[in-house]
């Protein structure tokens, strides 16, 4: 059974045992994009922060394999990751690391690519750790990798909300249509969220949402969320060269009060996918479709 299909058949089974569990339990949101540049990592700590401001728990997994761009966001420098864990020198408590406002990183990097080499035993350990970890926090956000290569769609597909970031930009926004396209057509999935980034007014934000909620309704039979958009404020760039969110160093901002409304619209939203048993099943999708 190759990846795609296996994908499918999990989401089948986790609806199945949604059905057993009512509790609640946390949920696993993707932030993705079609293109690097367009504020995804920016906009998964931002809006990390501003849910741990609220009460939430909030883990950020920092999936994006090619850039540790978490790191260099918050001023962080993580000193264990995903690799430790799986080669069995450190627990996975041991390498989470605090962030602002009380939320939490879990740094992947390249540790994911060995995804594929652990032993029946070593991701049954591993489930242990991750189930524990879930009872532990009440969002898991994952800030994956740009574009459309089996690492982006392999967390992608096992998270239960997909967030597609997106920019006023004709290449932003042909990127984020053929990312839809291909987790729509090649892992059937049929609702995802919007997130417009880098706008000059709710007039233009609205704009790109229309264009591209109307050409994927036709064409590929999905239905696309507006969840919100961002602003262009000259205090983004600024807190970032000082290592700083904006929601931290200008909450008063223009852009902050954008997330602050994201946020309360991301706790108020109705996930496509409703969390199933535990986080233990988010990881199992990783620990059982590993990425080639």
């Amino acid at each position: 059974m190759d990846q795609a299909a296996t994908l499918r058949s999990m989401k089948r089974d986790d609806a199945h045992t949604q059905a057993m569990n009512s509790a609640k339990v946390p949920r696993v949101i993707s932030i993705t994009s079609g293109k690097g540049g367009v504020g995804k990592t920016n906009i998964a700590s931002n809006l990390g922060y501003v849910l741990s401001k609220l009460g939430n728990r909030v883990f950020i997994l920092d999936a994006d394999m090619g850039l540790a761009n978490i790191d260099v966001l918050l001023g962080i420098a993580p000193q264990y990751n995903f690799q430790h864990v799986f080669r069995g020198e450190k627990r996975l408590v041991d390498i989470i690391v605090p962030g602002p406002g009380g939320m939490k990183i879990l740094p992947a990097s390249s540790g994911v690519q060995e995804l594929a080499q652990l032993t029946q035993e070593q991701k049954l350990l591993l489930l242990d750790e991750f189930s524990t970890l879930g009872r532990k926090l009440d969002m898991l956000i994952i800030d994956t990798g740009a574009g459309i290569s089996s690492n982006v769609m392999y967390f992608n597909m096992a998270a239960q909300e997909k967030l597609v970031v997106v920019t006023p930009e004709p290449t932003s926004i042909t990127d984020a249509y053929a990312l839809i396209k291909v987790m729509a057509r090649t892992y059937a999935e049929k609702r995802f969220s919007l997130i417009i980034n880098q706008v000059k007014d709710e007039h233009e934000a609205q704009g790109v949402y229309q264009n591209l909620s109307s050409v994927a309704a036709e064409f590929l039979n999905v239905s696309l969320d507006y969840l919100g958009a961002i602003v262009l404020d000259e205090h983004v760039p600024r807190a970032v060269r000082s290592q700083k969110l904006v929601t931290m160093q200008y909450p008063q901002s223009a852009a902050s009060l954008c997330f602050a409304r994201l946020a309360r619209r991301l706790l108020d939203h109705q996930p496509a996918q409703a969390p199933t048993g535990n986080i233990g099943f988010f990881w199992n999708n990783l620990l059982t479709s590993s990425p080639p």
